[in-house]
């Protein structure tokens, strides 16, 4: 066992340090994106990292039912669990809760003024920065809406008939057909049909089509079918069809439009004005407007969609625009794409075409119209623009492109820490397919605080431990995050039944068993976040993803949750590349149309990449492909996986189009070191982008000499620093592994480790071979900075072989119902095993006798497995807590010969407890009603317990 590995886990460092003090909350503006800090002072910022930095938290004000005096004591509970922030978000009031009586407080009303600017006072006074979400719920609107203002949807209903017969439909029948089963429907939507088309199946030429529209007045359609087999389509748009989902009294109501400027325009006017008359500036109160992820469930019309769309595409949309829908339900997910008539080839890929047309005209809108209007009024109104620019319909990349501060967001689910599925690449990764893009687009436009809606959670609620959390938000880190925004903090008052208001989450609230310890977990994110934030995030290779040919075969997807991912290995690209020692990016068309192409390197802004991976590109804008060329010809290097594009994009006088992307191409392949196609393989991408950096000499950063797919990395270069974090997100595996960083990383400079649990750090005595023995859950950063002065890292201790603890444990049980229970444990098991103890929730404290035959032979006591928090007394002397990964103390100063009395205390989850509560409405909804059933969970000591 290796002595460093329990030197590196000692108690906290209190923070508090000049260098601290001069940073405010807003820590953001505190220090300007493209300065950089080197040297102690940057070691400073680690070590003792101000307010801002620390983790923010979404605070849901359930129901809009708060009272000040709650609100203090709220804030100065996340303030002492170490917390830097709160983004205040009202939310309905949760279902199957005691609401005890309390009333709402209208949204935008005096009452709840007066108590958002009673917050804001509290929250200055404790340091801590507030966010303020845009409106409340998800997408936003108000009951004030009306008419255009309001969220719109086109869309169609078919019915496949065969002939030979008279049909006859009447018009109630064919818009019963169309209503979507959006999962949030407003009641008052209106419901029109705009056309009514009968065609052949399969369906080959435009001329095929008959149009029935005419007859809509008589309240019937009929047509006399002749034999064959047909389809009839029907087009219908639908008015306030979408109500905002979980919004709060007063921001409930229609969702807004959000392809129509002014009424974008009028609502944040409207919010905005109506909170400064009571607060005054905002500016001076918050530091950002934020807005959750925009699902608008597939709307996509507003009044001038089709003048719109003929001004930019040059032809008139509406003849084909049935036919480039498909059925869609919840979210606007798509749930048939063989819904209507089977398309010819040529039919096929006109509608492709037009689809593509499509959906590129509402993204612009929906760029110009929402994204662009937010961005300027946050900046009008003095405060940053914080956003998860994506939902379906958004561009994935541009639109987080002007964000001040863009979000993703990062999930905790079942698999994490068990599992890293290449057949399913949501199982076992918490960030979401919209992170990488997310953090890409902040990348490129120089931002270092890319935050993230992190630990979101419906699965594992009651079961989840700072273990569990600490993997997700590293695998949130290594995918671009550098602040964190947890999901979240439920407004509950003390005297609510148990377990209190919950709305979602990880369950972060003071009745959780594992409160007193979530300072610790802060501490360690608050590190992390303000060392990332004074560097830039390495990068050298560019990936462009398929998003137009996705668009043009399939449709928009509903990101981060799409239908299905396009290709469904898209992510085990990015990965592959940082598992092997790489650094890339997510880039897009229009940035690669808008880089300069020179010296062998792609140019956007600070960013500049020497490689582009093109991911099934099957067609591209021509701009695009002159781009590329000009790349190739400076001498920069291309990739195409799976497929070289042969097609332009978009149907207006594509023929011609497509010869001149084609040429393009052609003129890439005359140089072949340099256009390369490539297969991707059916698994272990890891191996396959392995042997591309030796076939093609793809140059890393860093050799690592045992690849895995739980192990990653990422670079980050800071003023005369370069920073190396590495993770390992598995829950149960070790995983030791020897690094060669390239000489740009070590050239005149010392490597250290920098410990982000207490803030310390250690010199290495090998900066150019280093092995890093990677615990479960465990990370480590690895800085090579100019300080050559400090702390030796300790060397490996030769001790004795490890010896068993004597079992027969006595164990206490203090349950969180108020009982205690003792008994016997002659052999350390589950608690989930032992069927007395299975429903356990609470501190279980193990104690027995430790016989030590020689105390200068005793080095460390390992706990084995543990499922829990763990603390360690031996003989009356406190060892401190561990909350994840290997459990291993140093007892060698507290050890004596002889007897020595041990106590472990393990402090366990609450599912299991939870389970068991059939009274109990809440705990009942998050643990055992199917879609949430979760299964029994481990608990406690499970050893063995040894002593080396």
């Amino acid at each position: 066992m290796k002595r460093r590995k329990f030197l590196l886990q000692s108690s906290i460092l209190t923070a508090g340090s000049a260098l601290s003090k001069a940073f405010p909350a807003f820590a953001a503006d505190a220090l300007p994106t493209r300065e950089f800090v080197g040297g102690n002072d940057l070691y400073e910022i680690f070590k003792n990292p101000a307010m801002g930095f620390r983790p923010f938290v979404r605070w849901w004000w359930n129901g809009d039912k708060v009272e000040k005096a709650e609100l203090s004591r709220e804030l100065h509970l996340m303030k002492d669990a170490g917390l830097g922030g709160v983004e205040i978000n009202p939310i309905k009031f949760p279902q199957r809760t005691d609401d005890l009586g309390k009333p709402s407080l209208q949204w935008l009303g005096d009452e709840w003024l007066d108590a958002l600017q009673h917050t804001f006072a509290e929250a200055k006074s404790l340091g801590l920065t507030c966010d303020l979400i845009v409106g409340s719920g998800w997408p936003f609107g108000a009951t004030y809406l009306q008419g255009e203002e309001r969220a719109q949807i086109v869309l169609i209903g078919t019915k496949k008939l065969e002939g030979k017969l008279d049909f006859e439909a009447s018009v109630f029948d064919l818009l019963k057909e169309a209503d979507p089963a959006v999962s949030s429907p407003h009641a008052r939507r209106k419901m029109e049909i705009l056309s009514v088309k009968l065609v052949p199946d399969p369906f080959n030429s435009m001329s095929e089509v008959q149009d029935l529209t005419q007859q809509l007045p008589t309240g019937y359609i009929t047509a006399s079918i002749p034999t064959g087999k047909f389809v009839l389509y029907t087009l219908v748009k639908i008015d306030s069809f979408l109500e905002v989902i979980n919004g709060a009294p007063g921001a409930d109501g229609p969702v807004l439009n959000h392809y129509d400027k002014a009424a974008v325009l009028k609502y944040l006017n409207h919010m905005s004005d109506g909170i400064q008359k009571k607060t005054g500036p905002l500016s001076k109160h918050i530091r950002a407007f934020f807005t959750d992820s925009m699902e608008l469930e597939g709307a996509n019309w507003t009044a001038d969609m089709e003048a719109e769309f003929k001004k930019r595409r040059g032809y008139d949309l509406m003849p084909y625009l049935p036919f480039t829908q498909f059925k869609i339900g919840s979210m606007g997910n798509v749930f048939d794409y063989s819904y209507g008539a089977q398309l010819g080839w040529e039919m096929k890929n006109m509608i492709q075409r037009v689809r593509y047309d499509y959906d590129l005209t509402k993204t612009e809108l929906l760029q110009e119209r929402f994204i662009d209007t937010f961005t300027k009024w946050c900046k009008d109104t003095g405060v940053q623009s914080r956003a998860q620019a994506y939902g379906r319909g958004y561009f994935p990349l541009e639109g987080s492109l002007n964000m001040d501060i863009p979000e993703c967001e990062t999930w905790i689910k079942a698999g994490i820490g068990k599992e890293m599925s290449e057949a399913n690449t949501t199982i076992g990764r918490g960030y979401t397919m919209v992170n990488k893009y997310v953090s890409s687009a902040a990348h490129l436009k120089g931002r270092r605080v890319i935050s993230c809606e992190e630990l979101t959670n419906t699965d594992v609620v009651f079961n989840t431990t700072l273990e569990l959390m600490k993997i997700t938000g590293d695998l949130s880190t290594i995918s671009g995050v550098t602040h964190p925004v947890f999901h979240g903090f439920n407004y509950s008052p003390l005297e609510a039944p148990f377990p209190g208001w919950v709305r979602y989450g990880t369950f972060i609230n003071e009745r959780n068993n594992w409160w007193p310890y979530f300072k610790k977990f802060n501490d360690y994110k608050a590190r992390i976040s303000a060392l990332l934030q004074q560097a830039d995030m390495f990068a050298d290779i560019a990936i462009l993803p398929p998003v137009a040919d996705m668009w043009s075969i399939y449709g928009a997807q509903n990101e981060p949750f799409p239908s299905f991912s396009y290709p469904n290995h898209l992510s085990l690209i990015w990965e592959a590349m940082h598992q092997n020692g790489n650094g890339c990016d997510y880039v897009s068309e229009s940035v690669i149309r808008d880089a300069e192409m020179k010296d062998g390197h792609m140019r956007y802004g600070a960013r500049k990449y020497h490689t582009i991976f093109i991911v099934q590109v099957e067609s591209l804008e021509l701009a695009t492909a002159q781009k590329l060329l000009a790349f190739v010809k400076e001498g920069g290097r291309i990739f195409c996986l799976d497929k070289q594009p042969d097609k332009s994009l978009g149907w207006n006088n594509y023929k011609q189009r497509d010869k001149e992307v084609q040429d393009a191409v052609e003129q890439m392949k005359a140089f072949p070191d340099r256009f390369i196609l490539l297969t991707t393989p059916e698994k272990d991408f890891i191996q396959w982008f392995r042997d591309l950096q030796v076939k093609y000499r793809i140059t890393p950063y860093l050799q690592i000499n045992k690849p895995d797919r739980f192990v990653t990395q990422v670079r980050y270069q800071a003023k005369d620093a370069e920073i190396l974090l590495f993770i390992n997100s598995s829950m149960d595996d070790s995983h030791a592994i020897e690094i060669v960083p390239a000489q740009q990383l070590t050239k005149n400079k010392q490597a250290w480790i920098w410990n982000a649990e207490n803030g310390d750090r250690y010199k290495l005595n090998n900066s150019t071979k280093i092995t890093l023995d990677l615990g479960p859950a465990d990370s480590v950063l690895v800085v090579f900075d100019n300080n050559k002065k400090g702390k030796e890292f300790p060397s490996k201790l030769t001790t004795s072989d490890h010896a068993a603890v004597v079992n027969n444990w006595t164990v206490e049980f203090r349950h969180i119902n108020g009982s205690i229970t003792k008994t016997q444990m002659p052999v350390l098991k589950d608690l989930k095993d032992v069927p007395e103890f299975v429903s356990f929730s609470g501190t279980a404290i193990y104690r027995g006798n430790l016989l030590v035959a020689d105390k200068t032979k005793v080095f460390f006591l390992n706990l084995g497995k543990v499922h829990g928090v763990s603390e360690v007394t031996i003989n009356n002397k406190d060892l401190g807590a561990q909350w994840y990964g290997r459990r291993i103390y140093p007892i060698k100063e507290h050890a004596q010969t002889g007897n020595n009395s041990i106590e472990i205390k393990v402090v366990t989850t609450m599912g299991n407890y939870m389970k068991t509560l059939k009274d109990n409405a809440v705990a009942q909804y998050w643990t055992n009603e199917k879609r949430k059933d979760q299964p029994i969970q481990s608990m406690g000591l499970i050893g063995p317990v040894t002593v080396a």
